[in-house]
């Protein structure tokens, strides 16, 4: 289930909090305010500390954090007051992907994933800014929603990251020639074979699909598109003759078995499979005509 972003702090503050609220936390405690340097404890809401102040006070909050006891109500509030005070960053970040399609509320929601992770594995004493931390790692998460939940079907990374690619190669080559390039254009542009690059192009369908119950919009023709293409396979019910003949031929003895093998597996006549087994091309005829009735007979009675 997705929540918002709102939600995510709030229930990293606490873990009791209606998680359908997207304000700012009730005023905490006074023995956890007592953990926020007085700027922060003074302001009413996080998100409204100015950037240049936010990045001295992370750097406090942050320090703070690495000594409380994971788990504990003192670590829970610093590091929801992180979070709230640093959305921002999701938001920049969000601005990156302003030409996809998918909701910027749920962007934001993953955004906000990717900066709990960074504020749990960020260590203060390698001497890194947060920002510089922090802003690959939301930007990780949200690439990661793109690849793992927006494909209509399952297409390899190899292929969604070669989509990315003949996109953008698509675009530069039309404003230099004027027109949409071809397969051949492509692949000389991306050095490229043209295969790989047909390939990339098909993969790129499989993001979004259509139903089949709506119809074409070139095609004026009646009913939906499902009950215009296909037909049904004659060599199903083969397939259902075969499954229902397995336990029959199990249960004839290995000289029928010898026989119906040579004659329609081989494709030999009565008289090869007799000269094969020393068997007269008489005796052979009526071996084989007495298998296939039982086949048959059994057959019938399933």
């Amino acid at each position: 289930m997705v929540t918002t972003t709102g939600e995510l702090t709030a229930s990293a503050a606490s873990p009791t909090k209606d998680p359908s609220r997207t304000a700012a936390p009730a005023a905490p405690a006074p023995a956890l305010r007592d953990l926020l340097p007085p700027e922060l404890a003074a302001a009413e809401d996080p998100r409204e500390v100015p950037p240049a102040d936010a990045r001295e006070l992370t750097r406090v909050l942050l320090r703070r954090l690495a000594v409380l006891e994971e788990g504990t109500r003192e670590y829970s509030y610093v590091r929801s007051t992180l979070v709230e005070m640093n959305l921002s960053l999701v938001r920049f970040a969000v601005r990156r992907f302003n030409a996809h399609r998918e909701p910027q509320e749920d962007l934001l929601q993953v955004g906000a994933v990717g900066l709990i992770k960074a504020i749990d594995r960020f260590d203060a004493e390698l001497g890194v800014e947060f920002t510089t931390f922090a802003l690959p790692t939301v930007l990780g998460e949200i690439r990661r929603h793109f690849r793992d939940t927006t494909w209509a079907v399952h297409v390899p990374r190899r292929l969604q990251e070669l989509r990315i690619v003949l996109a953008k190669a698509h675009e530069h080559l039309a404003q230099e020639l004027d027109r949409a390039p071809t397969v051949a254009e492509l692949a000389a542009h991306l050095q490229l074979a043209e295969d790989e690059v047909i390939e990339g192009l098909t993969a790129a369908n499989g993001h979004t699909a259509g139903s089949l119950d709506t119809g074409t919009e070139d095609d004026d023709r009646p009913g939906s598109l499902a009950e215009r293409i296909g037909e049904e396979d004659p060599d199903l019910s083969r397939v259902e003759d075969l499954v229902a003949l397995k336990p029959l031929v199990g249960a004839l003895s290995e000289r029928e078995r010898l026989i119906l093998s040579m004659r329609f597996c081989e494709d030999l006549t009565q008289s090869q499979i007799g000269a094969r087994l020393g068997l007269s091309q008489m005796h052979v005829s009526r071996l084989l005509a007495r298998t296939l009735r039982r086949l048959r007979e059994g057959l019938e009675e399933d």
